[in-house]
């Protein structure tokens, strides 16, 4: 087992593209994402909004403690400028890294 650092991220479906190639260029190269996401949040329910477009999407991607700070310095300029929000907190990997370096 070792440490991650669990990136979680809700944002308007549109971005989608910006965030994974923002999230790519940081160096998290897995991530997975849900999309039609719903909830309540600052601005309010999600639920109502019938366009294709203004679905958010949900997306959990995992890092080395390590590559965090480039992430957030990635991340925060587009949740910012598009909204969104974005959470980081500690995890553990139970994969052996020997594993991961072979495959």
């Amino acid at each position: 087992m070792h440490l991650v650092k669990r990136i979680e991220i809700i944002a308007n479906s549109f971005e989608l593209g910006k965030i994974l190639d923002s999230l790519d260029k940081s160096g998290v190269h897995g991530h997975a994402v849900i999309r039609n996401v719903a909830g309540k949040g600052l601005r309010g329910t999600a639920e109502d909004l019938d366009m294709t477009m203004l679905d958010n999407v949900y997306i959990i991607a995992f890092c080395m403690p390590e590559e965090i700070k480039r992430v957030v310095e990635n991340i925060k300029p587009l949740l910012n400028k598009f909204g969104g929000t974005c959470y980081v907190s500690d995890a553990m990997e139970i994969r052996s890294m020997k594993c991961v370096a072979s495959l």
